[in-house]
């Protein structure tokens, strides 16, 4: 083997020991995963004492009415905070981008919620919803009105939890847009004040079409992470009342452990699994759309 091959293959010996640990401790569990959802498996058994029943655990899912409700739950919980938080954090970065005294401290609390584990922001938010002694309905009862049904109504516990994950994750969407704001081209800011624009339309006309590359890899991220949320509505609500907050990732925890149905539980979490897929390699398109498009105009600047 002559030196520039050893000189190429170094970093692939270097890498190979943490990449077939990566491999083994990723694609192992989701490899028994998919193999487990083909049987009639609960937790008294073995897995190789299960009865192989092929694709039934699918069709049952799809015929079970509270399987459909969790997903639309899921689906709903995902539109509804990602929308709020986009427009949310978008709106506080382009109101914050400039020089501020105290920029420095006003970040470090913006980002304090991201930084609670998320069994603490449950039981927070559990307590300050309680009916008697929470402070919303204190606060609701001083004033002279009456108090919410915060967590025991249907539609009140859904606005709940969705209230509880604008307020740990919109610091995220703020962070990622401040950044991306603060490493536009100065050159068509200025140039758009030397022709007159207004505030409004440098953000329309300059900034939001500067941002959108990193805004939907942010949206995406967000929207990945929001079919995931599980701590936060166990300790807040537990999925209640009803099913009126219980999303897919609770559902299979409730399936596998209170109804000790392993192959269905793995059943979701392939489904799941494959949504999750999807925005990932949209994500990883999009990604690589952009790069090409970036080297095109490289391309096209060296050759004018």
């Amino acid at each position: 083997m002559s030196i520039a091959s050893t000189n190429r293959m170094t970093p692939y010996l270097f890498l190979a020991p943490a990449g077939l640990v990566l491999a083994f401790a990723l694609f192992y569990p989701i490899c028994y995963m998919i193999y487990a959802s083909f049987l009639d498996w609960n937790p008294s058994q073995r897995i190789g004492e299960a009865d192989f029943v092929g694709l039934r655990n699918y069709f049952k899912l799809f015929g079970d009415p509270a399987f459909r409700e969790s997903l639309g739950v899921t689906l709903k919980f995902a539109a509804v905070v990602v929308t709020v938080e986009m427009f949310l954090g978008v709106g506080l970065a382009l109101l914050l981008d400039r020089n501020i005294r105290g920029m420095s401290v006003l970040r470090t609390l913006f980002i304090l919620p991201m930084m609670i584990a998320p069994i603490v922001v449950g039981l927070m938010w559990r307590y300050m919803y309680h009916p008697t002694v929470g402070i919303f309905n204190k606060t609701l009862k001083s004033w002279g009105f009456d108090g919410v049904p915060w967590l025991s109504d249907g539609d009140w516990a859904f606005a709940s939890v969705v209230i509880a994950d604008v307020w740990q994750w919109t610091p995220f969407i703020f962070i990622l847009s401040l950044a991306a704001l603060q490493s536009l081209p100065q050159s068509a800011i200025e140039a758009s004040k030397i022709d007159g624009a207004t505030g409004w339309q440098q953000i329309i006309y300059i900034k939001l079409p500067l941002m959108l590359p990193v805004l939907i890899v942010t949206l995406l991220l967000r929207l990945i992470d929001s079919f995931k949320v599980l701590e936060v509505i166990l300790v807040m609500t537990n999925g209640g009342p009803g099913l009126s907050t219980e999303i897919l990732s609770l559902r299979i925890n409730r399936t596998a452990s209170e109804f000790r149905e392993l192959g269905e539980a793995a059943a979701m979490s392939n489904l799941l699994l494959i949504v999750l897929l999807i925005l990932t390699f949209t994500m990883f398109i999009y990604n690589k759309a952009q790069d090409a498009r970036a080297a095109r105009l490289r391309r096209v600047e060296e050759e004018a």
